[in-house]
């Protein structure tokens, strides 16, 4: 039987204090609404209908992506309501899965089984077990059996009491959903269409809710504010480290990581602490990340070494490279076997060749590196006249000391030696020593500026 999804996203989230809509408000980098949709493509959903209402062409414009079809709910008159925007598009002979955009959490697992459970008209309901229930809706049983989901508000105080509460989170079959919510009305304190009520008429009519409970109960939990949300991306942080020290990653400290996309790394790599990776990461093994590493969108080859605050983004760093500590690499930087990139020095657009170094304080812009080059302290590449930027090759074997400009477009030749404090602005031969500096010169009885 095919699979239909109801994502409900339209809350506006007041208690959020933001212009963004509640759901683009991110966990882990990406937005709740985000990991939600995940989910869905991860159970093979035929159809991801997604139901906004405040903000709503933010929230299109920020999903574009997405593969789902949106349905605005213009007045926010209670869940049943917002599900019946989405249900006209519903297959009668699919099973219907509602879940809530601000619950990002919700493991893929757990849905499989809600989903499994679903036979006729028969509801699958995912309910759990709190310490506190206090807000939520209770589930009232008769014999073990679910006869219906009474909210907080109209509790009465023994209903209160009751530990087991109502996610919202529930499949059925969508043609059965459709005749359910019709019959629904809004005689309650809030004035509002609760979904929560085809659950006694479900049982009116003779029909089973199936209850299900997830492995963990942050789950279900949802984000309603900005410490519900710091806490669950806390919760999905530790996760996402647990897992890769699992596959042999040793972390130094799991609460001192963040992952904001996706990590592959290899076995026997360390992690120290206050490190980022945001985007597609990808690590080999034996590979060290130093405290304080930015590391987005990149590659590492095993065996290599990141050392303290360096950042690295959009780049490709082989295997058995040195970088830092306190080194940038901008995007386009290429690094290759055991290349060294050394303390300040900053490296955009630019490819490293094998065996070679820039060890320190130095800036390589849109250049072409051969290998076993030494590129010296305070070496700039002057890319940028102003309006275009230009390349500068630098051929296998070129030394290039300290305090050198090398004004692009230019080529130094293989095995070329560049004397400290050169500006070079021409091409020069292989095999030779090139200088530019001016003769020393000794000026007697000059006097410093003194200070007025």
């Amino acid at each position: 039987m095919s699979l239909s999804v109801i994502i409900l996203a339209a809350g506006q989230g007041t208690r959020m204090k933001s212009s963004l809509p509640k759901v683009m408000h991110k966990i882990a980098g990406q937005p709740m609404v985000h990991h939600v949709y995940q989910r869905c493509v991860e159970l093979g959903a035929d159809a991801i209908h997604i139901v906004y209402g405040h903000g709503g062409e933010m929230l299109r414009e920020q999903c574009s992506g997405f593969r789902a079809d949106w349905v605005e709910q213009a007045q926010q008159l209670g869940t049943a309501h917002a599900v019946q925007q989405a249900v006209p598009k519903l297959d009668d002979n699919s099973i219907a899965l509602v879940l809530y955009a601000d619950v990002p959490l919700i493991n893929t697992s757990t849905l499989q089984s809600l989903v499994n459970s679903v036979t006729g008209n028969n509801i699958a309901l995912l309910t759990v077990m709190l310490g506190d229930p206090a807000g939520y809706g209770r589930i009232i049983r008769q014999q073990d059996n679910v006869v219906a989901i009474v909210e907080h508000k109209d509790a009465s105080e023994a209903e209160k009491k009751i530990n087991e509460v109502n996610t919202g989170i529930l499949a059925l079959n969508a043609g059965y959903l459709k005749q359910l919510l019709e019959k629904i009305d809004n005689n309650n304190s809030q004035g509002e269409y609760y979904l929560t009520d085809i659950i006694g008429l479900a049982v009116e009519q003779g029909n089973r809710i199936i209850t299900s409970q997830p492995k963990q109960a942050h789950e279900v939990e949802g984000v309603n504010d900005r410490k519900q949300l710091a806490k669950l991306e806390r919760i999905h942080q530790r996760e996402l480290v647990e897992a890769i020290m699992v596959e042999g990653v040793t972390v130094a400290d799991p609460a001192r990581v963040d992952i904001r996309g996706s990590l592959s790394i290899g076995s026997d790599s360390f992690i120290d602490i206050n490190t980022v990776f945001e985007g597609k990461v990808v690590i080999g093994n034996n590979v060290t990340i130093g405290a304080g590493c930015i590391i987005t969108d990149s590659t590492i080859g095993s065996s290599s070494n990141i050392k303290p605050y360096s950042i690295v983004e959009n780049a490709s760093i082989g295997e058995k490279v040195d970088v830092g500590p306190f080194a940038r690499l901008r995007p386009g930087t290429e690094l290759k076997t055991s290349s060294r990139v050394g303390n300040f020095v900053e490296v955009k657009n630019t490819t490293l060749g094998s065996n070679s170094k820039a060890n320190h304080l130095t800036y390589l812009g849109d250049s072409e590196i051969g290998e076993n080059v030494n590129i010296g302290a305070g070496t700039i590449t002057c890319n940028y006249d102003g309006a275009n930027k230009h390349k500068t090759i630098i051929e296998d074997g070129v030394f290039v000391g300290s305090d050198t400009q090398l004004v692009a477009p230019v080529t130094v030749a293989e095995n070329c030696t560049i004397g400290a404090g050169s500006t070079i602005t021409r091409d020069t031969e292989a095999n030779t020593l090139v200088l530019s500096r001016s003769p020393q010169k000794t000026i007697t009885g000059w006097q410093r500026p003194k200070k007025k």
